[in-house]
């Protein structure tokens, strides 16, 4: 490990702010990549800026730069124009540039436009004579790095610089993929394509450079998936079950029937359990596909095989309604199952007699939070986990759950849809059952897209609804004028938010519509109240924003509709569209497109006239490739740092086969020739939160 100050021009006082970003010793001024690039482009006519950007524009000036003072202040401005418009640059407390500013002077400004009064400004723009800007800027890509305060960009600028240049650097690029992976697939060799994300000639070189990139660490990624699966695979079960008449008879005297895909699910996860190997298996399923009872019945299999089961969930409301689910399905003095619910807010004494409960085995299904994995909980003999909804828990939080039973089966469920070749890729390390089908007797969604002009026939909608004793939810982006995530309200939309729209509706709705309110900045007490409140019926209509997105189930709420629908993703409004349609009643959606572009009306006529969720994701994938799909990305559970699964996912395969390809021949990759793979590879393991 190189110090980070045997690099010149880093001391002690940059070197502790380059340890605020992470970065430790000089080897990681190499892998902290640049979040952007900064592009020099030809400059342009004045009536072809664009405010918002950093631009370029050329021209001689007619007359000296002047100083105004504000406030104490010092503002240099000279104006500029050209055949298509004007221009006024303003530098602030700069007043020796006024020197510069020479009427008959040819440069070259580069700067930030913004519009004000109707006026175009350009902001600190820098200057440059027109030849030098020509022959050593422009089409230039200069590197835009992570800073913390002591680190200016032109010192972390150097430190790059000093570190790409270094002997250390050399020796950290010798290159590690084998030539016929390289040359088969085009890539960089490692030292190049460091070199090049870093300072690229261009955007062809910087995309080739950051195509290697990607791959080694889709490659680092498969390579640990795919050990994981062999540990799994090469140990022996504590918690080996057999089939049971119990379990037999439970099965059979379901008041409903189990779908093709819920049978073939259960009848894999009990071979699983019975293998005498560690179940290691995701269960995913559209909304409203049916995954509780398969879970529900996995740990009944269980549970009469003498092991305590516990089902881990994201909020106490879910938790609840899982509790009252799987008592009244199956009840205590008819199946001998003894349930307990396991939550924060409950009260001390209860936890106590829980926390005795579980340690002498006297309760087989545990249903609760995170409350499930803490220090007080002390298993006797936990053979299953169940986790729902398992991308909403943190890779650390699993493997604390996963402690508390030695190595107990593990059975992970998904409601985010994901194409299947995708899913298959991305959870290697596990098997997958996928639930495709809905249960009998669901009554299919029926959708619409509206313009913001049928709100007001919406309301009469709602109010029709309410009025037959069903209830509705309104969906908002936003939770105040601020925006949740700070979305800018734009020209010709009206960004819907929580808090406004709940006071409006109070004045439109009768009295006797009870409205309740839900975001994601009220305490968690608070929201299971809101909860609570809609699904017992003490109110009717609930605004909310997408917290609903993973909610309790509420057979009697039939209209879902979506505020300012085009700034969702299709995936998300899939999933929140799903918190309808749970009942006996036709269900309805409707979607507010406040957009005028034709991508926004396409990919709402997408969701409009379908209800199948990996249809609806891969037409995602298709229309917005990069981004946060599904919400994957958000939640860290895949822990890339450059590569993105959707932008890249034509190296998901070639990546995978390559990883197979080199633990075929070498599980442990200690051959010599891989010496340097698993040197990367154990770097990759302390920088990447997926381990």
């Amino acid at each position: 490990m190189t110090e980070l100050t045997s690099l010149k021009g880093i001391g002690e006082k940059t070197a502790g702010a380059l340890m605020r970003l992470g970065i430790s010793c000089a080897e990681d001024l190499i892998f902290d990549l640049p979040r952007d690039y900064e592009c020099f482009e030809e400059p342009k006519e004045i009536f072809r800026l664009t405010p918002g950007r950093t631009e370029a524009v050329e021209c001689v000036l007619s007359r000296d730069g002047v100083i105004n003072r504000f406030n104490g202040m010092t503002i240099v401005n000279v104006y500029i124009s050209d055949m298509t418009g004007r221009l006024q640059l303003s530098w602030y407390n700069m007043p020796y540039i006024k020197q510069t500013l020479k009427a008959g002077s040819h440069f070259v400004f580069r700067g930030r436009v913004y519009e004000k009064n109707g006026r175009l400004i350009m902001s600190q723009p820098k200057i440059y004579r027109p030849e030098d800007y020509k022959k050593g800027y422009l089409g230039r890509l200069m590197p835009v790095y992570r800073l913390k305060e002591g680190v200016s960009s032109k010192q972390r600028l150097n430190a790059s610089k000093e570190a790409l240049s270094s002997d250390f650097f050399r020796e950290l690029s010798a290159e590690f993929l084998p030539q016929d992976i390289r040359e088969g697939l085009g890539l960089f060799r490692e030292e190049q394509a460091l070199l090049s994300v870093h300072f690229p000639r261009d955007r062809q070189q910087l995309s080739d450079a950051m195509k290697r990139i990607c791959f080694d660490e889709l490659l680092f990624f498969f390579l640990l998936q795919k050990r994981r699966k062999l540990l799994f695979s090469a140990q022996g079960s504590d918690y080996r079950c057999r089939p049971d008449i119990r379990f037999l008879k439970l099965s059979a005297g379901l008041p409903f029937e189990l779908t093709t895909a819920q049978s073939e699910a259960v009848k894999t996860i009990t071979r699983d359990m019975s293998s005498g190997s560690i179940m290691n298996r995701l269960l995913e399923g559209d909304v409203g596909s049916g995954k509780t009872i398969v879970a529900f019945l996995a740990m009944a299999f269980a549970a009469f095989n003498g092991c305590e089961t516990a089902l881990l969930v994201p909020t106490e409301v879910l938790a609840k309604q899982h509790y009252q689910s799987f008592t009244e399905l199956f009840p205590e003095e008819d199946t001998g199952l003894r349930c307990l619910l396991l939550c924060g807010s409950i009260q001390k004494k209860e936890k106590e007699r829980a926390y005795e409960l579980i340690r002498e085995h006297k309760t087989d299904v545990i249903i609760g939070t995170h409350a499930l994995f803490q220090e007080k909980v002390d298993y006797d003999r936990l053979g299953l986990i169940v986790t729902d909804e398992q991308h909403r828990f943190g890779v650390a939080q699993r493997e604390a759950m996963k402690q508390k039973g030695g190595l107990p089966h593990m059975l992970f469920m998904s409601a985010t849809p994901i194409p299947r070749t995708l899913s298959m890729i991305l959870y290697g390390d596990m098997d997958v059952s996928i639930l495709s089908s809905r249960p009998e007797g669901r009554i299919p969604i029926k959708n619409t897209v509206v313009g913001p002009q049928y709100r007001r026939n919406a309301y009469k909608f709602i109010y029709d609804e309410i009025k037959k004793g069903h209830r509705a939810y309104i969906v908002c982006p936003a939770i105040d004028k601020e925006g949740e995530e700070g979305l800018p309200e734009q020209e010709g939309d009206s960004l819907q938010d929580v808090e406004t729209l709940t006071a409006k509706l109070r004045g439109i709705f009768p009295d006797s519509v009870r409205i309740g309110c839900l975001h994601g900045r009220m305490k968690p007490s608070e929201k299971d109240e809101a909860m609570e409140a809609f699904k017992n019926g003490e109110t009717e209509l609930l605004v909310a924003t997408t917290v609903i997105e993973v909610g309790v189930d509420v057979p009697e709420a039939t209209v879902m509709m979506i505020e300012n629908a085009d700034r969702f993703g299709l995936s998300q409004l899939h999933q929140l569209r799903g918190r309808v349609g749970r009942g006996s009643a036709q269900s309805y959606c409707i979607m507010i497109n406040t957009s005028e572009s034709e991508e926004a009306a396409e990919r709402l006529r997408i969701l409009r006239d379908s209800n199948d969720g990996f249809f609806i994701a891969s037409e995602d994938l298709r229309l917005r490739g990069p981004g946060d799909l599904f919400g994957l990305r958000q939640s860290g559970e895949m822990g890339f740092v450059t590569a993105d699964i959707y932008r890249d996912s034509k190296l998901l395969g070639p990546a995978r086969e390559a990883a197979e390809k080199l633990l075929t021949k070498d599980p442990e990759l200690t051959a010599p020739e891989h010496k340097r793979l698993s040197e990367r590879l154990s770097g990759y393991m302390k920088r990447c939160y997926y381990v």
